[in-house]
Order: structure tokens, then C-alpha cells, then sequence
């Protein structure tokens, strides 16, 4: 298997960096089971968590939050 480093990808278009790093993440996802959250990462979520069941209507879908991001970088 070729190895591909941060300069081979930095060679890429931007379309072709973007579905790597899909790509990547993918196969991250598909084995979240097995990463292990720091304790300050549980404190942090467990925080974020409270603060939405303070006020749930503070943030904004993920669906508005990408179609915002989309059109500011013009993709």
C-alpha cells in the first residue's frame, strides 16, 4: 500500500481533499465504539448538554449551520 503524506494530498484540487477527508472520517465513524473520551471531554459535553436543556432553542440545526457555511465559502 502507497503511503500518501500531507504534501501528496496538499497536490490534490480541493474537490479531491474534500472526499479524502470525508473518506477518512468515514472510517473513523465506523469505529467510534473504540475511541475513549478524556474526562475533560465528558465534562465538556456533559456542560453542553446541560446548557441545551437550559435553553434548546439557543443554537441553530446542523441543517441551517451547513447551508450558512456552504454559501459563505461559496460551495
Amino acid at each position: 500500500m502507497n503511503k500518501l503524506t500531507a504534501t501528496d494530498a496538499l497536490r490534490l484540487s480541493i474537490p479531491e481533499r474534500i472526499q479524502l477527508v470525508e473518506d477518512i472520517w468515514d472510517t473513523i465513524a465506523s469505529e467510534a465504539e473504540l475511541l475513549e473520551l478524556t474526562e475533560e471531554e465528558k465534562t465538556l459535553l456533559d456542560e453542553r448538554l446541560h446548557a441545551h436543556h437550559q435553553n434548546p432553542t439557543a443554537g441553530s440545526p446542523w441543517e441551517d449551520v451547513y447551508q450558512r457555511l456552504t454559501r459563505q465559502h461559496g460551495l
